[in-house]
C-alpha cells in the first residue's frame, strides 16, 4: 500500500487512517510520504510531509520544479515491480495527489482519495480530475457523497477522524494542570499555521494583536503551540513584540493548548475544525501573496472561509481575511467573545451538536470503503 499526506494536519489524518488498516490487514506494507504520527504507525516514509506543506499560487510556483521532480520520483518508483502498491491512498494535498493518482490509475493500479477537495467551496473545475483520478473518495463531511454521485464518483461519508479523537467534553481542568495553568485564569491560545509561509504572513499580526490584548487586559496569558522547525522563527517574533512572559510557546501539543484556552486567534485551515471540536470560540484568520489572494478570491463559491462556519451555513465566528487582518481588529474580535459569556455558550452548544454529526467510525467505515475497491 501507498501513501502521500502533506503538511501536519495531512499526518494525522494518515496516521488515524493507517490505525484502521493495520486493524483490518496486520501485516500491512506502506510507503510513500508521511510525518512523525504515520512513521509511528510503521509507516516508510520515502519523502517528509514538509515537503509539500506550500500553500498559495506563488509560493507553490517557487516550489515547483522541487514538487514535479518528487512527484515524478514517486510515480515511476511505485510503478517498479519491486514496489507497485495494490492500492495507492492520497491523503489531502489534492494539487500533488489527484495527478499522481491519474497517473498511477492508468497503470492498473487502484486509487483511493481521502478528504474530498472542497468544490463546494471553490474550484468547481476539480470535478473532471477527481473523476479521472480517484476510484473512490472517503468524504470527511456528511454532504459530500452525494454531491459527487450528482457527478458519478464513487464516495463514502466515513465521518471525520478527528471528531473521534477528541472527546466530547474535554478536560479543561486536566489540560491546564498539564500546562501549568492556574483555573482562574484567562487564557488565549494563538495558532498562527503550521506552514512557514502561514507563519510568515500571520505571525507578527497575531502576536501584535496579542500585545494590544495584554496592554487593554494584563492578566491575560497566551500560549503558542509550535511546529518544531517553526519554534525558533516565533519566538523572534514574541520577542520583538515585547509580550514577555505574558506569552509561552510551547513544541506541539496544540490539542492540549485548545483544550485550555477560553479563546482562540487561529489561521483558516484545519485547525478550526479542531477548535470547534474543542468547543472553543474563535477568531479566524488569515493572509497571504496578494497575488495568490486575487487568484483564490475569484475562485470561491461560498461567503465562509473557516471551517466552522462553513459547516454550520453561518457566520458563527468572525473571519478577517488578507486586509481585514490587521492587529487592531484581530485583538477587538477575540476580547469580544470574552465579553460575551451567553454568545460563548450558545457556540459551544453549536458545536458539539456538530461534533456529533461528525462522529462516525471512521477507521473501519474507511477499511470497509477501502476493501471493496481492492475487491475490484
Amino acid at each position: 500500500m501507498a501513501l502521500v499526506a502533506g503538511e501536519t494536519s495531512g499526518d494525522l489524518l494518515a496516521g488515524l487512517l493507517l490505525d484502521g488498516l493495520r486493524a483490518r490487514w496486520p501485516d500491512l506494507s506502506a510507503v510513500g510520504i508521511g510525518g512523525a504520527r504515520m512513521v509511528e504507525r510503521g509507516f516508510d516514509a520515502w519523502w517528509p510531509s514538509e515537503k509539500l506543506a506550500v500553500r498559495g499560487y506563488i509560493e507553490v510556483l517557487r516550489h515547483y520544479r522541487e514538487i514535479v521532480g518528487i512527484r515524478r520520483d514517486l510515480r515511476d518508483r511505485l510503478l517498479t515491480a519491486a514496489q507497485r502498491p495494490d492500492v495507492f491512498i492520497g491523503v489531502d494535498a489534492p494539487d500533488f495527489n489527484l495527478d499522481l493518482e491519474a497517473a498511477l490509475k492508468a497503470e492498473g493500479v487502484r486509487t483511493v482519495h481521502f478528504v474530498c477537495p472542497s468544490i463546494w467551496a471553490w474550484r468547481p473545475e476539480r470535478i473532471e480530475k477527481i473523476r479521472r483520478s480517484a476510484d473512490h473518495v472517503l468524504c470527511i463531511f456528511p454532504f459530500e457523497p452525494d454531491l459527487l454521485a450528482q457527478q458519478g464518483i464513487a464516495a463514502t461519508y466515513v465521518g471525520h477522524p478527528l471528531a473521534n479523537v477528541i472527546p466530547l467534553q474535554p478536560d479543561r481542568a486536566a489540560a491546564r494542570e498539564h500546562l501549568g495553568l492556574g483555573a482562574d485564569e484567562t487564557v488565549v491560545a494563538i495558532l498562527p499555521g503550521s506552514r512557514a509561509s502561514e507563519v510568515q504572513y500571520l505571525g507578527r499580526r497575531f502576536f501584535e494583536a496579542a500585545a494590544l490584548m495584554h496592554r487593554v487586559r494584563p492578566h491575560l496569558r497566551f500560549l503558542v503551540p509550535a511546529v518544531p522547525a517553526l519554534r525558533a522563527r516565533l519566538e523572534g517574533m514574541a520577542r520583538d513584540c515585547g509580550l514577555g512572559d505574558a506569552l509561552r510557546i510551547v513544541e506541539g501539543q496544540s490539542h492540549a493548548v485548545l483544550t485550555a484556552c477560553d479563546v482562540t486567534l487561529i489561521a483558516s485551515g484545519t485547525a478550526t475544525l479542531e477548535a470547534a471540536l474543542f468547543k472553543r470560540p474563535m477568531v479566524i484568520a488569515y493572509n497571504m501573496n496578494l497575488l495568490s489572494w486575487w487568484i483564490m478570491r475569484g475562485k470561491r463559491l461560498q461567503p465562509w472561509v473557516g471551517l466552522p462556519n462553513i459547516l454550520c451555513n453561518d457566520f458563527v465566528v468572525p473571519e478577517l481575511l488578507q486586509e481585514a487582518a490587521t492587529p487592531g481588529a484581530l485583538a477587538r474580535e477575540t476580547l469580544a467573545w470574552l465579553d460575551a459569556p451567553e454568545k460563548m455558550a450558545a457556540l459551544q452548544a453549536r458545536f458539539e451538536a456538530l461534533h456529533h454529526t461528525l462522529r462516525r467510525d471512521t477507521a473501519r467505515l474507511a477499511a470497509d470503503a477501502i476493501e471493496k475497491v481492492l475487491e475490484g
